[in-house]
Parts: structure tokens; C-alpha cells; sequence
């Protein structure tokens, strides 16, 4: 998680991103780099072990999806709907990963 919130960072400064283009508003941008520290911030509090860190990963992962479906980022390709639908379902998938291993939290 952590890598992917950087990469994330990383993407929406630089407007690119594996050939897929960013949008440059200024909205995208906020909205981008938001998601990209939620998610590193997520990533550390799940290294913790803690219910309480993980929880409130969890709760960052559920507002990374709320962000992302919100329609913050325009898009006028396939290629970024894709790439939209991939990364929030990775995220979906860790939220799910990390609700299912709940009892291995101490």
C-alpha cells in the first residue's frame, strides 16, 4: 500500500503514468495526492498490527474509494477508465483482504 500511495504521489505531479496522462486542474491534483498519502498512511498503520491502526486504514481505504468514484478525476480515454477501475478495485481488494484477517490483529 505504501508503494502504491507513493506511486500515486508521484503521478499526479508529474501528469503521467505507465503512458496514461493526468489531468492538470487543480482539483485532480489535490484529489490525487489526498488518495496517494491515504493510502502510504494506510500501509504504515497496517505495520503497526494494531486493530485500531488497521481500522482506521480500513477507513482510509473506504475514502480512497468514495474519492475515486466521485468523478474528480475527468477522464476522456480508456486507458484512464481503465486504470481508474484497476486501482480502485486493488484498493477494494485490500479493504477486503484486511477485513477477512481482522482476528490476526492484536
Amino acid at each position: 500500500m505504501i508503494f502504491f500511495g507513493v506511486a500515486e504521489v508521484v503521478a499526479v505531479f508529474s501528469h503521467d503514468f505507465f503512458g496514461i496522462r493526468t489531468d492538470q486542474a487543480t482539483i485532480a491534483t489535490l484529489a490525487g495526492f489526498a488518495i496517494g498519502v491515504s493510502y502510504s498512511v494506510a500501509g504504515v498503520l497496517v505495520l503497526t498490527m494494531k486493530k485500531w491502526a488497521v481500522g482506521f486504514a480500513l477507513v482510509l481505504l473506504v475514502a480512497i474509494i468514495a474519492m475515486s468514484v466521485t468523478g474528480l478525476y475527468p477522464t476522456d480515454s480508456f486507458k484512464q477508465i481503465f486504470a481508474m477501475v484497476a486501482g480502485t478495485s486493488i484498493v477494494a481488494a485490500f479493504v477486503v483482504y484486511l477485513r477477512l484477517q481482522w482476528n490476526v490483529f492484536a
